[in-house]
C-alpha cells in the first residue's frame, strides 16, 4: 500500500524487481536442471548461474554452495556431528551463543546433551571468556554464532570467536542470514568453517537460501537422501525459480551494499535521534557495532504488542523484537540472555530499514511514536500515581 511505511526488513523484504524477472524467465523453463538435454541444461544454466553469484558474494567455491529451502534448513545442515576440517577431528558437541535464531538454539542434528550455551554480555555480544572456557573443556566443538543479530542488530566478533575454536580444534559456523547483503562479509575475513544464508532477507524470493561451506570441510551428511542433487548434500529436485531469483538479487544487493549501508545508516540514525526525543528511550545494543538499519528500542510503560497495533494503525509496520510463528509477543530470549527482566523484553519493538526507505519514511514514523508515546506517557503516569 502506497500509503503506508514498511520498517520490517529483517523479517523479510520486499522482492527486487530483478529477482522477479530471474523467477519469470525460469518459470518458462520445462526442463529439470538434473536432465541432459537441451530443456534441461538450460535449467541447470540458471541453477548453475546463481551458484556462481552466491559463492563470489561471499569468497567460497561455486561446488561448496549447497541450496536449500531457506536459512532454517541451511542451519539444520550445517549443525552436523562429525564434521571436520581435513584430517582434523570431527566435532562432537555443539556451542551455540546465547542469542542465536531458533533453528541454531534446536541443535540440528545434536542430540541435547551435546549442546552447550555460550553467555553474550550486556551489549549482546558473544563472551569470549566463556567460550574459551566451554572449549577447554570437552572434545572437539562445533561453534555456531551468528555474523549479526535479528532482534538487536549487534554484530558479532567472528574472526576473532574463529581464531578461539580453531586453536582449540574445532569448527565454526556462521550465520549470517541476516547481515547478508548488509555488512561486508566473506569466508576469509570471518574464518568460518560454514555460512549460512537466506533469499528473501536480501530482495529475494522466500524459501530459498544456502550453506556455504569453506574447501577443507569434510564429513557433511545430506539431511535429505535420494537423488544425487547439491553434489549429494540435498537430495530433490531444484527450485530453479526460486534460485535464480536468489542469484539475481545477490548480484544487485553486492553491487549496490556500500551505497546502501551508508545512506540507510543515516536514515536509522536521525530516526534513533527522534526516538530519543521520548524521555528514557532505551536503545539496545548501541554501545557495540551493530547492523546500519536496526533499532531495537522500548521505554517505560510499553508493551510491545500494543506499540505494534499503534505503529500499525499509524500507517506504520514493525514488529516485537520477539513474535514467533503464531503472531504471539512472548518475551525476548536474546534481550534475556543479554540480563533484561522479563517485563523490559516484553516491551522492545523493532524497527529495520531497507535500499527503498527514505527521509519522509522515518518523519511519518515518527510522527506515528510521537503519538504512541504520548499514550504510553500519560498511562504509567496513571498507572504510577
Amino acid at each position: 500500500m502506497a500509503d503506508r511505511v514498511y520498517l520490517d526488513w529483517n523479517a523479510t523484504t520486499p522482492l527486487r524487481q530483478e529477482a522477479k524477472a530471474a523467477m519469470a524467465a525460469a518459470w518458462e523453463l520445462s526442463g529439470n536442471p538434473s536432465s541432459v538435454h537441451s530443456e534441461g541444461r538450460r535449467a541447470r544454466r540458471m541453477v548453475e548461474d546463481a551458484r556462481n553469484a552466491v559463492a563470489e558474494a561471499v569468497g567460497g567455491r561455486p561446488q561448496d554452495v549447497v541450496f536449500v529451502s531457506g536459512g532454517t534448513e541451511a542451519n539444520a545442515l550445517a549443525l552436523t556431528p562429525g564434521l571436520r576440517r581435513g584430517t582434523g577431528a570431527p566435532v562432537e558437541r555443539l556451542l551455540v551463543s546465547a542469542i542465536e535464531h531458533a533453528s541454531v538454539l534446536a541443535g540440528g542434528r545434536f542430540s541435547r546433551e551435546a549442546i552447550g550455551t555460550v553467555k553474550v554480555t550486556r551489549a549482546g555480544v558473544i563472551d569470549l571468556d566463556h567460550l574459551r572456557a566451554l572449549l577447554a573443556d570437552g572434545p572437539p566443538a562445533l561453534v555456531s554464532v551468528m555474523l549479526a543479530n535479528n532482534e538487536t542488530g549487534a554484530i558479532q566478533p567472528v574472526a576473532d570467536v574463529a581464531a578461539i575454536v580453531h586453536a582449540a580444534g574445532g569448527l565454526l559456523q556462521v550465520d549470517a542470514i541476516q547481515a547478508f547483503g548488509k555488512i561486508p562479509f566473506d569466508l576469509a575475513s570471518a574464518q568460518a568453517d560454514l555460512v549460512t544464508l537466506s533469499a528473501h532477507k536480501i530482495g529475494g524470493p522466500k524459501g530459498t537460501g544456502a550453506l556455504v561451506l569453506a574447501e577443507a570441510v569434510e564429513g557433511l551428511e545430506a539431511s535429505l537422501r535420494g537423488g544425487g542433487q547439491e553434489f549429494g548434500r540435498r537430495a530433490g529436485t531444484e527450485n530453479v525459480a526460486g534460485i535464480a531469483g536468489f542469484g539475481a538479487a545477490v548480484k544487485v544487493a553486492m553491487a549496490a551494499l556500500k551505497a546502501d549501508a551508508a545512506r540507510v545508516r543515516g536514515l536509522r540514525d536521525r530516526l534513533e535521534h527522534g526516538l530519543r526525543q521520548t524521555p528514557d528511550v532505551l536503545v539496545f545494543s548501541d554501545d557495540v557495532k551493530r547492523l546500519p538499519n536496526t533499532v531495537l528500542f522500548t521505554a517505560p510503560g510499553m508493551k510491545a504488542e500494543t506499540a505494534v497495533i499503534g505503529f500499525d494503525l499509524g500507517g506504520i509496520a514493525v514488529s516485537s523484537g520477539s513474535a514467533c510463528s503464531s503472531g504471539k509477543v512472548q518475551p525476548s530470549h536474546v534481550l534475556e540472555a543479554m540480563g533484561y527482566r522479563s517485563e523490559v523484553s516484553q516491551g522492545a519493538v523493532r524497527l529495520s530499514l531497507g535500499w527503498s526507505t527514505t527521509e519522509t519514511d522515518v518523519d511519518l514514523t515518527l510522527k506515528a511514536w510521537r503519538k504512541l508515546a504520548d499514550t504510553l506517557v500519560k498511562g504509567e503516569r496513571r498507572n504510577t500515581a
